[in-house]
C-alpha cells in the first residue's frame, strides 16, 4: 500500500471525518470535445493498489483499475459540461462547473472534498483543493481514472460520427495529424472554437464543418 497517497484521508480520518470524495476532472487541454470531471467515495480504509494520477497510467492499465474503482466506490458522480458552454464560459469556469455536477451526481452526502487543483467549485462543501492532488491523494487519482477513462469513451464515440479527425486516436487533443485535419476539413460541431483561433481564421471559425457520411 502506498501511503503517501493517503496522507490528506488519514488526516480527516484522524479528525472523524469518515465520507470523503475526491474530485478531478479531464480534458482541459484538448481543441474539441467536453470537460468531464468525476466525484468518488470510499468506505474509510478503502485503497486499491496501482491507483495514481491517470496520466501515468497506460490506457489499459486505467480501463482496468476504472472497473475495479465504480466496484469499489461507495457513489461516483460525473458532470460534464459540453465544447459550447466551454466556448461561453472558457475553460476554468467550465471545469469548476463540471466538478460542481460531479458533486451533485453523488448517491451519498460526502462530509469533505478533495479537490484536484488549486480552486474549488462553488458548493456548500467543506472543501481543500491540492495541487497535483491527483498524484498525491488516492481519493483524487480514483476520480481522475474516472474522469479520463469517462471522457476517452465519449470521444471514441464522437470518432464513429466524424472519423476525419481520429478522435479514437487523439480524444481531441490537438495533435499535429488533428491540427492538419481541421485545416483542411474546417471544423466540426464538436471542436472548442476559442481553442482553435491559432489554426484558423475569425471567418473559418464561424462556419462548422458537416459532411454527409451516407456513403462511407
Amino acid at each position: 500500500m502506498n501511503n503517501n497517497l493517503l496522507k490528506f484521508e488519514k488526516n480527516l480520518w484522524n479528525k472523524g471525518i469518515k465520507l470523503i470524495a475526491g474530485i478531478d476532472e479531464a480534458g482541459r487541454g484538448p481543441i474539441a470535445g467536453p470537460v468531464v470531471s468525476a466525484a468518488v467515495v470510499f468506505n474509510k480504509g478503502e485503497y486499491i493498489d496501482g491507483v495514481n494520477d491517470s496520466k501515468k497510467l497506460t490506457p489499459l492499465k486505467r480501463e482496468k483499475l476504472y472497473e475495479i474503482i465504480i466496484k469499489k466506490a461507495l457513489c461516483y458522480g460525473i458532470g460534464i459540461v459540453s465544447e459550447k458552454d466551454i466556448d461561453k464560459i472558457n475553460i476554468l469556469n467550465a471545469a469548476l462547473l463540471s466538478m460542481k455536477k460531479a458533486v451533485e451526481n453523488l448517491k451519498i452526502k460526502p462530509e469533505f472534498l478533495l479537490i484536484d487543483g488549486n480552486r474549488i467549485p462553488d458548493t456548500d462543501y467543506t472543501s481543500k483543493a491540492i495541487i497535483k492532488g491527483d498524484s498525491l491523494s488516492f481519493l483524487i487519482a480514483s476520480a481522475s481514472i474516472i474522469a479520463k477513462v469517462t471522457r476517452d469513451r465519449i470521444m471514441i464515440d464522437y470518432h464513429d460520427i466524424y472519423p476525419i479527425y481520429s478522435f479514437f486516436k487523439n480524444k481531441g487533443y490537438g495533435t499535429q495529424e488533428h491540427i492538419n485535419a481541421v485545416k483542411r476539413e474546417g471544423l466540426c460541431p464538436i471542436h472548442r472554437k476559442t481553442f482553435c483561433r491559432k489554426i484558423l481564421s475569425s471567418e473559418q471559425i464561424e462556419v462548422e464543418f458537416i459532411k454527409n457520411y451516407d456513403n462511407i
